[in-house]
């Protein structure tokens, strides 16, 4: 119980900051039309603030499917290599029914305080770290979206833009320190923006699955980070 405890309080700090989170993506949720419990769900099976908000919109949109499951795959193939760098840092304890349990909670903050651990981890502190983080989550999305459902329409829209703040608050930090960073963010923007006047036949799912996929390319191509660069922007 050790194990679990130590990750528990670890994750604390992560539980509140996705409980504020969260509870704009439970009224952007209900603001496309889906139900509660619809959006608790989609919090319950995907850990994801940006994949949530794009699956949202596609749904919205009435998305065919093989869009929706592409614009997630590309927004969310990070946690792949982010799984798989945590596995090497994974103690002996650590067997396959362990690893595909562990692998569905990490996010990019389990990621960070995971990785930070100077000891090999064990099962047991993930899942502390997980529990508390994904109770934080969805009791967000619920609350979320159980005000979004009584709360004003004008009211709800102001608490909505908190959202998109928080990925503004992630993205701005690293483009201050990388311009490699900042130049993937700014051709992304141009081409999304292009897609959609240009294009206006191209829907938004694929509009962003373009654009990320040419951005990224183009990134990796023209501004490749060395580590010391890498670990700058990440501080």
């Amino acid at each position: 119980m050790h194990e679990f405890r130590k990750g528990f309080v670890q994750g604390v700090s992560i539980a509140l900051g996705y409980l504020s989170v969260s509870f704009s993506f439970g009224i952007l949720a209900v603001q496309s039309g889906l139900t509660v419990w619809q959006a608790v769900l989609i919090s319950v099976t995907n850990l994801t603030s940006a994949g949530q908000v794009a699956g949202v919109g596609l749904i919205a949109e009435h998305a065919a499917f093989a869009e929706l499951f592409l614009a997630e795959l590309v927004i969310n193939i990070r946690y792949a290599l982010m799984t798989l760098a945590l596995s090497q840092k994974t103690d002996r304890s650590f067997r396959l029914p362990q690893r595909l349990l562990t692998s569905y909670g990490v996010t990019d903050e389990i990621f960070a305080v995971a990785s930070l651990q100077p000891e090999p981890l064990k099962p047991k502190y993930m899942y502390g770290l997980i529990l508390i983080s994904f109770l934080g989550w969805t009791c967000g999305t619920w609350l979320g979206a159980a005000a979004g459902t009584l709360l004003p329409v004008k009211l709800t829209n102001a608490l909505g833009i908190a959202l998109y703040g928080m990925f503004l608050a992630i993205i701005l930090p690293p483009a201050r320190k990388s311009r490699g960073i900042l130049a993937v963010i700014l051709i992304a923007a141009a081409i999304s923006v292009f897609l959609k006047f240009a294009v206006t036949s191209l829907s938004g799912g694929f509009a962003m699955i373009i654009a990320s996929v040419i951005a990224a390319v183009i990134g990796a191509a023209f501004f490749p980070a060395d580590d010391a660069e890498s670990k700058e922007a990440d501080a």
